[in-house]
């Protein structure tokens, strides 16, 4: 079957593809640190190709982005709370491979919608009170890493749980995206063999697909950057915080 043939095979409506592009496109605006939108690029993806598919489509996009996005970033990672998060986010994509098969993907929705409004309001007491306990705590960071581990693994949604670890310990905007591209860059190689060689969602097929994708996340990516520029540390603090309630509200009553 030759790269056309494939391409045909996926019988892919123009509504279809222009949702695609759309996603792919708000792809590359995030990895340049537009966040909060990884939410509505997995529901647009779930809605073409269903749930678990979708992972598979997206991961290699999500890394082609990463790459742009640590390239770009890199002097600005801080790899302090990179080593911090990893080794429990490794735990978490682990404990998502075992289960991912059996858990309910609504279920699953309604919980991680409920921890990250939570996450949300834990976040505005811990900066009404000027307080860094919470944020400095083992416990804070070992259970944030597992969170976002086993939900990168299920959904690829581990973004809103990670934008409350970074926003917790006070990550200026440029730090914030960087130390986040180098995380989710290690840890997407990471789950990659899992959806190859174990889900089955990586395949010849999604790669095809992929290829003809990659000029919307690079076009959102370079956007992304210059809308990046024009936000102030303040006002893109609030612009995470809001958009991560948005998207856990979304996720909640969807």
């Amino acid at each position: 079957m030759d790269y056309l043939n494939i391409l045909t095979s996926y019988n892919l409506s123009v509504l279809q593809w222009i949702s695609i592009l759309s996603a792919v496109f708000l792809l590359g605006m995030s990895k340049a640190g537009i966040k909060g939108m990884g939410i509505l690029i997995v529901v647009i993806l779930a809605f073409v190709f269903g749930e678990k598919t979708s992972t598979g489509v997206l991961l290699p996009m999500l890394i082609i982005a990463d790459i742009f996005a640590v390239i770009y970033y890199n002097r600005h990672a801080q790899w302090k709370y990179i080593l911090k998060l990893i080794p429990w986010m490794i735990i978490g994509v682990l404990i998502g491979v075992w289960i991912g098969n059996d858990i309910s993907k609504e279920i699953f929705k309604k919980i991680m919608a409920i921890i990250i409004i939570a996450s949300v309001f834990i976040l505005f007491y811990n900066e009404f009170k000027k307080s860094s306990k919470i944020s400095t705590h083992v416990l804070f960071s070992s259970t944030t890493g597992i969170l976002a581990g086993f939900t990168t693994m299920i959904g690829n949604l581990a973004g809103p749980i990670s934008n409350i670890y970074f926003l917790a310990v006070k990550l200026p905007k440029n730090e914030f995206i960087g130390t986040a591209a180098w995380l989710f860059f290690i840890i997407n190689i990471f789950k990659l063999p899992f959806h190859i060689f174990v889900w089955h969602t990586v395949t010849k097929e999604t790669l095809i697909l992929n290829s003809v994708l990659i000029p919307a996340a690079v076009l959102g990516f370079f956007i992304g950057i210059t809308l990046v520029k024009l936000i102030s540390n303040l006002n893109y603090r609030r612009f995470i915080l809001v958009i991560t309630t948005i998207g856990a509200m979304v996720l909640l009553f969807k």
